[in-house]
Parts: C-alpha cells; structure tokens; sequence
C-alpha cells in the first residue's frame, strides 16, 4: 500500500557557534546590526519534511510515494531517495532554481538563528497528486503555500485519507484557510506550540476539533509524548526515554513516518502514535535528520 507524502525535500547546512548570541548582539543597536559569527563545525544534511517522513516510513517496511520539487543541485537527492525504494516519479527538477535550504547557526544555549531558502520548493504546485500510483493515504506536510493548498484538494477530491501537517509552514495561512485544510483532512497532527496558533486562528478548541469529522488530532509535546484527541477525549500517550539526546531535528518527522505506517496498517491510533514516540527517541539520540537506524521487526512487534 503507497503512501504519499506531499512536503519539502530540502538540503540543511547545519553550524554550531561557540558562544553566546546575546553576548554578540547589542539590543541597543539592532537598527545598524552588523555581526558575524565565527563557526568551526558545519555539517550538511539532506532534510525537508518529506524527504524525513520518507525516509523512517521506508524504515519500517513502507512504500513512500514522494511529491516534490528540487532544483538543479538535486539530482543526489533523488538518486539517494532510490536507493531506499522510494517511488521519485513525481520529484519535479527544476533546473533554473535551487533546491530549498536552510542555514543553521547555533550557539551554546542552543539558540538559533535559521535562513531558509526556498528555490524549488515554491513549484511544487506543479506535480499534481497521482491519481494512478496506489495511493491509499496522503500526509500534506510543509511545502510552498500553493502546493500545500492544491495537493491537500486533489486528495480531498479522490477521497484519499491524509493527515494534515502544517508545521513550520502554519503561519502562511490564516483561519479560513486552516479551517479548509482541517475539512478536507482525516487526521491533524502538530506540536504543542503549533495546536495553539491553530485553536488561535480557527476560533476552536483541541476538543471541538476532535469531535468533527475527524478520526483524531495528534499534538506533540517531546519528550513527555503526545497528547491524542479522538471525539472530544484526551488520552495521553507518555514518551520514550532517549539514550541520549544529540539533534532534535527531524524528530516530528520521525513521528509522522511511524504514524503513516501504521495508519496504513489500520491500527488503532493510540498504537500508531506509541511507536512514534519509540521512534522520535531514537532520531533524537542521532545527529541528522536522516542517519537513524531502526530495528523496524522489533518497533512493530512491539
């Protein structure tokens, strides 16, 4: 069974600064802010939300369908996204453009300072969902602002279920968009931070949500798990100690790749979302969005 996940594929340049920000930047004299920070560790990573949920949901024995765009510097990309099994026949390249990036600086209180790029991604709109790839589930996770709006249509059209994942692309829509997206989806899934501006421009509560159309919202909340909404009752589902905590990024997706599978598998939710907190805690012990290893037969035994 495929499953389709419509969302970013993205090259993430990651650097650490050894200091402090605040002891760089003078609050008094933002108006003419001119700093540089020195970075001696830079690391690059293949990133973007589809691209992470592609790559756990692969893990576990999936069939990933990817929907996106890359620019002319995405050609390993694609390569890297056969060599797992994933389905690239609907990657747009866009070779007059640049795949999406992020640049990352973080300094030793772990703030950061993050430039995004979005090249390719704001054609993504231009793949529209297959209709003849056995796709019986979707994710709309974030991607440009047209795509994210037309991919989540074209699935509401063919009656595919998806989970409607706004992410970090949250803020580009306001409450009459997010209500659209919320009608035409089967389950939401967002962070703690995220629920609230949602509830914030819907005009709804994380309970009021629930009791519609949906079979449930999942909001995350790290390491203390995730809170599972399903016709007006919360259940919380604890989180999975780390064996050490490295790099946060990636760990939503992580999730969202567990969820996928076992949402195509017809578990019962408070199981998919379990295996997802087992899976969030072993990406976060693994620097990189994309290098984790999973014991795929012993997680779904489990």
């Amino acid at each position: 069974m495929a499953a389709l996940i419509c969302g970013s594929l993205a090259f993430d340049t990651i650097t650490t600064f050894p200091g402090k920000f605040s002891q760089q930047i003078l609050p008094e004299q933002v108006h003419i802010l001119n700093v540089s920070f020195l970075v001696p560790t830079l690391r690059r990573e293949f990133g973007g939300c589809a691209g992470n949920i592609a790559y756990t949901l692969r893990q576990l024995g999936g069939d990933p369908v990817v929907l996106a765009a890359v620019g002319s510097d995405g050609h390993e990309y694609v390569e890297r996204l056969k060599a797992w099994g994933a389905s690239t026949d609907h990657v747009l390249v866009k070779n007059d453009t640049y795949t999406a990036q992020a640049i990352i600086i973080t300094d030793t209180d772990n703030n950061q300072i993050t430039a995004f790029h979005p090249g390719a991604m704001q054609s993504a709109h231009l793949k529209p969902v297959p209709l003849d790839a056995g796709v019986k589930i979707g994710i709309i996770a974030p991607d440009g602002r047209d795509a994210m709006i037309q991919h989540a249509q074209q699935l509401a059209d063919a009656k595919i279920p998806f989970i409607f994942d706004p992410g970090q692309g949250l803020p580009m829509f306001d409450g009459d968009d997010l209500k659209r997206f919320v009608s035409q989806a089967t389950w939401v899934a967002v962070n703690d931070y995220e629920a609230k501006m949602l509830c914030d421009r819907t005009g709804q509560s994380l309970e009021s949500l629930s009791r519609s159309h949906l079979k449930g919202v999942i909001v995350t909340l790290g390491a203390e798990g995730c809170e599972l909404w399903q016709q007006g009752v919360r259940t919380h589902v604890p989180g999975v100690k780390a064996a050490a905590v490295i790099d946060p990024t990636g760990c939503g997706d992580a999730f969202r790749g567990a969820l996928l599978y076992g949402l195509e598998r017809g578990w019962p939710l408070e199981r998919c979302v379990a295996m997802g907190n087992k899976i969030g805690a072993q990406k976060i012990a693994c620097a990189g969005p994309q290098n984790h290893k999973l014991d795929a037969a012993t997680l779904i035994a489990g």
